[in-house]
């Protein structure tokens, strides 16, 4: 597969970067949570890994200046601890403050 094919991922509330290069997150994310929001999907889980935190810290970065995001943390250990992020996302529609 070359560099600037397109890779289909399913939208079912999870998204897991460990598919990425690091310099698409920040693309990525956004467009994930959009679609998850157009389908009705409004609890997300990212999976960013555990390592050294720095992708954790850029999804965190692009969850704050969202303001399709009511709320994010790290998830609990039955959902990845904090190699993951669970996110909630205001439903189609709804006006969401500005951040």
């Amino acid at each position: 597969m070359g560099e600037n094919d397109a890779v289909e991922i399913p939208i079912d509330g999870v998204l897991d970067l460990h598919t990425f290069r690091p310099r698409e997150v920040k693309e990525v994310v956004p467009e994930y949570l959009a679609a998850c929001r157009a389908r009705g999907i409004l609890a997300v889980r990212i999976v960013h890994g555990k390592g050294d935190g720095t992708l954790r810290r850029t999804v965190h970065a692009l969850l704050a200046r969202d303001p399709a995001v009511l709320s994010y943390g790290l998830a609990g250990p039955d959902a990845g601890g904090w190699g993951a992020t669970l996110v909630t996302l205001a439903p189609p529609g709804a006006v969401t403050p500005g951040r």
